[in-house]
This record gives C-alpha cells, sequence and structure tokens, in this order.
C-alpha cells in the first residue's frame, strides 16, 4: 500500500541525494582522476563534452542541495563548480601522464553555467506546478 508523499519530504530526500552527488563528484574526480586507467580515458574531442557534462550535474547538484533560489543558487552553483574545476586542473599537473588545460578549464566553466541555468528552469517549473499541479 502506497502513503502519501508530502512536497516537503519529497524535496528534503532530493536535496539529501543532491548532496552526495556534490561530494562524490569531486571525490571521483580526485580518486579516480589519480589512477593510471584515467589517462586517455576519453579521447579529444569528446573529452570536453565529458568535462562539460559532469561540471553540469555537479552545479545543479550543488546549487540544488544548498535550498538557495534565484540568483544565489545560481552564483553559489557556479562558482563552487568552477572551482572545483580549477582544483582538478591543478591536480592534474601533479599527475603522470595528465596535463592540465585551458580548453578542460573552459569545458568546465560552459558545463557550470549550463548547471546554474538548469536551477532556473528547475525553479520556474516548479514554481508553475505549484500554482497548478493538474494542467
Amino acid at each position: 500500500m502506497f502513503t502519501k508523499i508530502s512536497f516537503r519530504y519529497l524535496q528534503r530526500v532530493l536535496r539529501l541525494a543532491a548532496a552526495l552527488l556534490a561530494i562524490a563528484l569531486p571525490l571521483g574526480l580526485l580518486i579516480g582522476g589519480a589512477q593510471p586507467v584515467a589517462v586517455g580515458l576519453v579521447p579529444p574531442p569528446w573529452d570536453k563534452l565529458v568535462h562539460a557534462a559532469v561540471f553540469a550535474v555537479l552545479a545543479g547538484a550543488i546549487g540544488y542541495a544548498s535550498g538557495l533560489r534565484g540568483s544565489r543558487a545560481l552564483a553559489l552553483a557556479f562558482f563552487s563548480a568552477s572551482t572545483v574545476g580549477v582544483l582538478d586542473e591543478l591536480h592534474q599537473m601533479r599527475l603522470p601522464g595528465r596535463s592540465a588545460g585551458w580548453d578542460d578549464l573552459a569545458a568546465d566553466a560552459f558545463g557550470a553555467a549550463i548547471g546554474a541555468a538548469s536551477l532556473l528552469w528547475r525553479e520556474r517549473l516548479e514554481n508553475r506546478l505549484l500554482k497548478n499541479p493538474f494542467g
């Protein structure tokens, strides 16, 4: 038998999942990126698409987990994800077989911008659903 789940409860669960994702992704970059198998794992130019996708998800997760709305969520998501991108590139400079690049950092920032912008889209959709849930 199913029970009715409140919207607030669902938001809390989703925020917790987003917070865990926001922690897991940078750890995965740090630990997974240091493994020898990471060298040349995704060939150019596809690696830029992977960079953008990972950082879009990271920015979205950070922004949603924060519980902030509007420009505050957007700024936090973008700058936090971009900072992780800078730290990841600095980390790669010290790894054998890996290299840091401005092009990777640009792809990270582009993905962070997309992820941050998706927060505004989610907020608008959520507001519309709350105003008229069946329309």
